[in-house]
């Protein structure tokens, strides 16, 4: 599947952008309190912020680099403020005024005219218009101060060189304190006609549309919260995705909170979600709505462990709170705790009025609902709640990796029995709040179906979630994609359409996603299996392919190509030249080399390609009128140079050397990790690191031999498409694994016009059939 990690815009299109352009300011604070920022008309913003403390403080920041856009869509890094004005009307409520002791300040962060690191701390009351609450703020960067009192405290701001800035928003009983309010303090700001005058007032931005090709974007709120929705949603329309966005509504931040001895929990009275969260929401519908984008909005049983009560928490035997690899964690919500599983309802009803209201089908995903199980295997059964529903003395799991006895299999059928329950009943519960919802199940398979735990699917997929219990089925199989597990994934699917039986059309599939901290090699490759699990989902033909996540294609410039287009320029008939014809044809190997030579003669030069592309012409080949009336036929029948075949080089058609049989240990194709199952097929040529590799995609069915650590194998593997061998089992780390095989060229016609002369071919003449090879 054709893709590019895009570092940054070469010959991309570029607009114009308005310095301080509203979609492009971001917030931030500290837990837990909670902002948002959303747009408003053209030239204006407003930040929502619920307070829990007197040393809470919201920041709304702007930023001289642009940290958040894909590399095809960011604006320029300029640092430079020098003959800048900006203007915007300034309206609060709820908030320290302008005028006030620790009011609302623009800290700038940057260098002084010497280069030293410092920041300034100007106070808009100083450069303001009008009332405490109502005013018209001009800042004027040629000739800002910070300083409480001006001008007695002036300290001038050097504009030459700021990396970022913010406006700091608090309570009205703000102190630098650690305070707890009994309740949430809401308060607002409003920006508008905003507007930045000035010779530097005008900033570089990318303006590319990616073609529309097929996919759709997955995005979550915890990964978003900071922006504006105008941002993202124009960010996944820019990208080329269509259809629906699927929402993952998050675990840490949409939560009303309420403070309880020693911290806070989640608040469900007066209504689930707190304010900001509420109106960006709602924004962010408005803007799906307004770009044709239908909403997904996904909730799952996960929650910020820090805020979640301690009966709600699924518990191992020994008590240990189920918690998530993150930092800090987040644990699951208990199925069978009535109270959980009530505020599970609340949120979602919440969430569905929140697409009903701005006018779209309400579409709901229940994410990952399952029983969790510790890294040692044992499995989070053992809540109070639980434990009473399983008949208050459940039997000790020590890991699902051994083998189990009856009362433990009976336990996680019950358990899967209370599974499906609990999500039956959100189900309903949303489709109370919004009659005719459609709703939607996602399972992670790495872990329902870990091979390691069989028994594990009794409570994580539970037949109760058989078809026709939720209107589609999503499932994600990333860390398989990801580690090249690829047979794996493809067993488990299988599993899973036998066990649940949802048909493609009722399916959608989540290719997905790469972590942060890994190598530039390590994302490269990741990138590139997730292009390939979503291309291969394709050829399954589900109702949608989601790529998850919006930030994650942001922040390393995943960039598809038209899926549509390149499909039909990339038609491959599985069928051979004829080789009786195709045995004498001439072989010319090319690369594309770029050699820039200087006025003193000497040269520098740079691969444009990685591999050759060979050329070959098949004309020597045709020796009588029945060569030619085969010739024609196969030429028609591959619509000219319209649709690939194979062809069989007859200088260069197996792994080892010229004339030799394959054998097992013939080449090189990977090294095992532990975790990968597959492998793709090459040729090197050359030895060491200057060796030039060759992927093979056509291999000669029949002729592939396999060994590992030297070890042939007769069974254990199968080859899968585009010459990947596929392991049942991951070979250990460390083991060689090799292989020997025949193999075709992919190839088209080079010309779509075919010309033979009978009387010259009578005569001797050769024709010429040029063939040229097709990357795959």
């Amino acid at each position: 599947m054709p893709h590019w990690l895009a570092e940054a815009r070469r010959d991309q299109e570029s607009g114009v952008l308005k310095r301080f352009a509203a979609p492009y300011w971001t917030v931030d604070f500290p837990r837990p309190m909670m902002a948002s920022v959303v747009t408003q008309g053209m030239d204006g913003l407003r930040v929502d912020a619920a307070f829990y403390g007197s040393g809470d403080l919201a920041g709304l920041i702007w930023e001289s680099e642009d940290r958040w856009d894909h590399p095809l869509l960011r604006y320029a890094t300029v640092r430079d403020y020098a003959h800048c004005t900006l203007r915007f009307r300034w309206r609060s409520g709820g908030v320290k005024a302008l005028d006030a002791i620790d009011g609302p300040t623009l800290t700038i962060e940057g260098r002084d005219a010497g280069g030293t690191a410092r920041s300034w701390y100007v106070r808009l009351w100083n450069y303001a218009e009008g009332s405490p609450e109502d005013a018209v703020i001009t800042l004027p960067f040629d000739a800002l101060s910070g300083g409480f009192l001006l001008p007695g405290e002036a300290d001038p701001v050097w504009p030459g060189d700021i990396d970022r800035m913010f406006i700091s928003i608090v309570p009205p009983a703000y102190d630098h304190g650690t305070s707890v309010f009994p309740a949430a303090v809401e308060g607002w700001v409003a920006l508008s006609g905003m507007r930045c005058d000035g010779s530097g007032s005008v900033l570089t931005v990318g303006d590319v549309m990616v073609p529309e090709h097929g996919l759709s974007i997955a995005t979550g709120y915890d990964d978003a919260y900071n922006q504006t929705p105008e941002r993202i949603v124009g960010q996944a329309l820019a990208l080329g995705y269509r259809g629906a966005i699927n929402h993952y509504v998050g675990m840490s931040h949409f939560m009303r909170l309420a403070p309880v001895a020693g911290g806070f929990e989640v608040a469900p009275g007066g209504g689930a979600l707190n304010a900001p969260c509420a109106r960006w929401h709602a924004d962010f519908a408005d803007r799906c709505k307004a770009l044709g984008f239908e909403l997904i909005l996904s909730l799952s049983y996960e929650l910020f462990d820090a805020y979640c009560p301690a009966a709600w928490k699924q518990r191992a035997w020994d008590g240990a709170p189920a918690l998530t690899g993150w930092e800090p964690p987040s644990t699951l919500l208990s199925p069978a705790n009535d109270a959980a599983m009530a505020y599970l309802r609340v949120v979602a009803r919440a969430f569905a009025g929140v697409a009903r209201a701005a006018g779209l089908a309400v579409r709901v995903q229940i994410g990952e609902p399952w029983w969790w199980i510790m890294p040692d295997g044992r499995p989070c059964l053992y809540d109070a709640a639980a434990k009473a529903l399983f008949g208050g003395a459940p039997p000790e799991i020590a890991t699902m990796r051994g083998a189990l006895d009856g009362a433990q299999i009976a336990l996680l059928d019950a358990a899967g029995v209370a599974l499906a329950a609990s999500t039956a009943a959100l189900a309903d519960a949303v489709r109370a709040e919004a009659p005719g919802a459609e709703l939607l199940l996602l399972a992670y398979l790495p872990t329902v179906l870990d091979p390691d735990m069989p028994e594990a699917r009794r409570a994580n997929l539970p037949m109760g979630w058989a078809a026709p219990a939720f209107h589609r089925l999503q499932t994600e199989d990333y860390d398989w994609v990801t580690g090249g597990q690829t047979a794996r994934a493809a067993a488990a699917r299988a599993l899973v359409d036998a066990r649940l039986g949802y048909p493609p059309g009722e399916q959608h599939y989540l290719a997905g996603f790469v972590p942060a901290g890994l190598s530039a090699d390590e994302v490269r490759t990741a990138w590139a299996r997730i292009a390939g699990a979503a291309e291969a989902a394709r050829k399954r033909d589900p109702a949608a392919i989601f790529i998850w996540a919006l930030p994650q294609v942001a922040r390393d410039g995943f960039t598809f190509f038209n899926l549509a287009g390149d499909a039909a320029m990339q038609a491959f008939d599985d069928v051979s030249f004829p080789l009786a014809i195709g045995r004498r044809a001439q072989v010319a190997p090319a690369f594309s080399t770029r050699v820039i030579e200087s006025a003193s003669g000497h040269e520098q030069r740079s691969t444009q390609w990685a591999d050759a592309r060979l050329s070959f012409d098949a004309g020597p080949g045709v020796r009588s009128e029945a060569d030619i009336a085969a010739l024609i036929a196969f030429f028609r029948a591959r619509r000219g140079a319209a649709r690939g075949f194979r062809f069989r080089d007859p200088f260069d058609g197996a792994s080892g050397a010229f004339g030799v049989a394959p054998g097992p240990l013939d080449q090189m194709i990977g090294t095992g990790d532990g975790a990968a199952t597959g492998f793709r097929l090459r040729k090197a040529y050359g030895a060491g690191a200057e060796a030039q590799v060759r992927m093979i995609t056509r291999p000669v069915a029949g002729s592939v031999r396999v060994a590992v650590d030297g070890v042939e194998l007769g069974a254990g593997w199968q080859l899968g498409p585009l010459g990947e061998v596929r392991f049942d089992d991951a070979p250990a780390e460390g083991m060689v694994v090799t292989a020997g095989f025949l193999f075709d060229v992919p190839v088209r016609f080079a010309e779509d016009r075919l010309e033979i002369d009978r009387e010259t071919f009578a005569a001797g003449v050769v024709p010429s059939v040029p063939l040229v090879e097709v990357r795959e």
